[in-house]
């Protein structure tokens, strides 16, 4: 098993920044897929980013390229989302989630293929 817990959500005014993290412990491996997902209310969970722990390489969905950023630090088994140029529209509730195996852009960027999440994190944009 793998535990997960999120810290760093909070209300922010449009243009800010907000930093989160997922801090992993158990059965965490190098070579696992970290990922950001987010969920606002009344839509399905969405792909935000991911990083591939062993070798850093990185995966952003379209909308936040350019603006958020995805870090790993393996000594403290966490994961970032650093998060700038927020816009209300990035309001939800941020969740980490870890999966093994594949990198394929149709399995890392679908919640369904993630099976530890942690319990979510909210960020409130303000206009």
């Amino acid at each position: 098993q793998v535990q997960l817990v999120e810290s760093g959500g909070g209300l922010v005014q449009a243009g800010g920044s907000l930093r989160l993290s997922c801090a992993a412990s158990g059965r965490t491996f190098s070579s696992a897929i970290m990922g950001w997902f987010h969920q606002a209310p009344g839509k399905e969970r969405e792909f935000v980013a991911a990083v591939e722990r062993s070798g850093g390489r990185t995966y952003y969905a379209d909308s936040v390229k350019g603006r958020f950023t995805i870090s790993a630090d393996n000594a403290k088994n966490t994961v970032y989302l650093q998060m700038n140029s927020l816009k209300p529209e990035d309001t939800a509730v941020y969740y980490c989630a870890s999966r093994e195996g594949s990198t394929a852009w149709g399995i890392i960027s679908r919640a369904r293929w993630y099976p530890f999440w942690g319990q979510g994190t909210q960020v409130t944009v303000s206009s």
